[in-house]
């Protein structure tokens, strides 16, 4: 694993156990195919949330979640299908879209969970 796949890691694990801490329980980590890939997938009672995980060490230029751009809107809402066809069991449950954007922030760890953040 690279350096910058391992702070990556890094990164989606300590959003994890923020979620946990909220009562989320998680279901996958770094799903991927050909289409794209899913940081976090949890279930926050019965709902299906597929996370995206984003870290910038200060936000000169613009926060985390600021970088979920249209384009990898559509990317996430593709790959979210995709495990839904191969998860069916949880293809019936509705479905939401969270950013958790981290930056550290006066010698702090800040973190933003932004439920909602784009819909389907």
């Amino acid at each position: 694993m690279t350096g910058a796949a391992a702070a990556g890691s890094d990164w989606e694990r300590r959003a994890e156990s923020f979620l946990r801490n909220q009562g989320l329980r998680p279901l996958a980590r770094n799903f991927s195919c050909r289409l794209g890939e899913l940081d976090l997938i949890l279930l926050d009672g019965g709902c299906v949330v597929f996370t995206e995980v984003r870290y910038r060490r200060d936000t000169r230029h613009g926060t985390g979640a600021e970088t979920v751009t249209p384009a990898k809107q559509q990317r996430l809402l593709r790959t979210a299908r995709v495990w839904l066809q191969r998860h069916r069991r949880h293809a019936r449950l509705p479905c939401r879209f969270d950013v958790v954007s981290m930056c550290h922030r006066n010698g702090s760890l800040e973190v933003d969970w932004i439920r909602n953040a784009f819909t389907a």
